[in-house]
């Protein structure tokens, strides 16, 4: 069999380069010429490990190549992946105009019989509207309307850990509906993931919508341990407790487990933050309501605040004169995504507070500062008290604290010592609790994690800068 990925973002890129991996002839599409243009010439306009050097194995091999021909890549394949964004739209709902361009594009050039699939993220329902999309335009050409099949093959992908998830998966859930169709559909699937089924059963079968429902059900329970921690987390900092302690002694149960039961300052990315808004504006149009999941939102988006109001709890509310380093932009290590990412929120809440803030991030610089600029476009005067460090170590001299954000590895031991010289007063609000409470006590070092800390913590006094007294103007914005 022959595919075509129709769509040369993440998912795309990575379903297109590891299918070409496993033998499969593989095209890619996307309407960005510039795009194709750098894929063509080995550039890949995502940070992936890994991913680069997939893609340039396979294309020097000549099994896998892209294209903005439509028509060329329609024909090639005789399974279609659409693997296209669903941005949020304003409501909170799954933009599908991607989605459903891209089957109608697929309606216009299709002769001969191909079988659809959705690997987008998209509310449940949208295998109907595909499929209406394509009959139409088949229609209108004067073709049967039963020259396809639509099933849904959701993507459960790490950023940072993508291809090893796609290469060696728990599940791979496929949802095929009965119809005309139905045998000869669910055979391409399964020659498709043949492979990863020699030795373990990995695909689960169901039906279409169970398997788009599948999907959010995964990303909304992961959100909701995420924060669930993150409330027990606050709630230890208020009693005195550990969350870190805490964390192991639930997670021995093994009803529970161990992952995803780190308590942080919130979650970002792509998927969490959308799905569960996807989630819950489905629920809404059939007249039901998803509390527990409205509940991880709330939870998620105050928490992005936590070190800032740490850190206000030590120096008030105005940081003017306060220089803040930050380590880590991205949402998650191994990226350079910097969609709906904590540091964005933080980094704002800080300028508005009259800090200065110099950053270090060992990818997704470039990146996040365009996304401030985006952030604070009706603030961009205060940008001016924001830099880029070009190490870590660089950003804390004469630092008054330290956030880290993301979990980078080479944050993770790092010269404490060397830290200590550098900065003008030794405190870390650690985001992702990376460090040792105790050990960093012993160095002198002011520890506040999130729902752990130190006692230098709690006895450190950083005073209040001569007329700093009062909330900067710039909080009233």
């Amino acid at each position: 069999m022959r595919v075509t990925v129709i769509g040369s973002g993440y998912v795309g890129l990575v379903t297109g380069a590891c299918l070409s991996d496993l033998g499969f002839k593989v095209v890619c599409l996307d309407k960005d010429e510039e795009k194709i243009r750098a894929l063509q010439e080995g550039d890949v306009p995502i940070y992936e490990p890994g991913l680069k050097e997939l893609l340039s194995r396979n294309r020097a091999d000549g099994r896998i190549r892209f294209t903005n021909d439509a028509c060329e890549a329609v024909e090639h394949g005789d399974i279609l992946f659409i693997a296209v964004g669903t941005p949020p739209a304003e409501d909170g709902s799954a933009d599908l105009g991607h989605v459903l361009s891209v089957a109608a594009t697929i309606g216009r050039h299709l002769k001969g019989f191909k079988l659809v699939v959705n690997k987008s993220t998209v509310p449940v329902g949208t295998a109907d509207k595909v499929r209406a999309a394509i009959s139409h335009e088949l229609v209108h050409r004067g073709m049967s309307p039963d020259l396809f099949d639509v099933v849904s093959n959701p993507e459960f992908l790490k950023e940072g850990a993508a291809i090893d998830d796609f290469m060696r998966p728990d599940r791979i859930v496929v949802g095929v509906d009965e119809g005309l169709h139905h045998a000869r559909s669910r055979r391409m699937m399964g020659d498709l993931y043949a492979s990863f089924n020699r030795h373990h059963a990995r695909t689960v079968w169901m039906d279409v919508r169970s398997a788009e429902l599948t999907k959010y059900a995964a990303n909304a329970m992961l959100a909701a341990r995420i924060s669930f921690m993150n409330e027990m987390a606050n709630l230890a900092d208020v009693l005195g407790a550990d969350v870190d302690h805490i964390r192991r002694g639930i997670g021995a149960d093994s009803r529970i487990g161990h992952s995803f039961l780190y308590a942080g300052c919130g979650y970002g990315g792509s998927c969490f933050p959308k799905d569960t808004q996807a989630l819950v504006n489905t629920a809404k149009a059939y007249g039901h309501s998803m509390a527990v999941v409205s509940a991880t939102e709330v939870v998620n988006e105050r928490q992005k605040t936590i070190l800032v109001d740490r850190l206000t709890q030590h120096m008030g509310q105005d940081l003017t004169g306060r220089k803040i380093a930050v380590w880590g932009l991205a949402f998650k290590p191994n990226t350079d995504d910097m969609r709906e990412a904590p540091s964005r929120v933080v980094i704002r809440q800080l300028l508005l507070r009259g800090a200065h803030v110099c950053a270090f991030d060992p990818v997704a610089g470039s990146l996040a500062l365009e996304a401030l600029r985006l952030d604070m476009s009706q603030e961009s005067h205060l940008l001016e008290r924001f830099e880029l460090a070009a190490s870590d170590m660089q950003a804390l001299e004469g630092a008054d604290a330290l956030m880290v954000l993301t979990e980078w590895k080479n944050f993770h031991n790092p010269d404490f010592e060397a830290m200590k010289a550098l900065m003008r007063k030794p405190f870390i609000l650690d985001g992702r609790n990376l460090y040792n409470p105790e050990a960093l006590s012993e160095l002198g070092m002011a520890y506040q994690g999130v729902g752990r800390r130190n006692d230098l913590a709690q006895l450190m006094d950083f005073g209040v800068p001569a007329g700093a007294s009062t909330v900067p103007e710039s909080m009233n914005a």
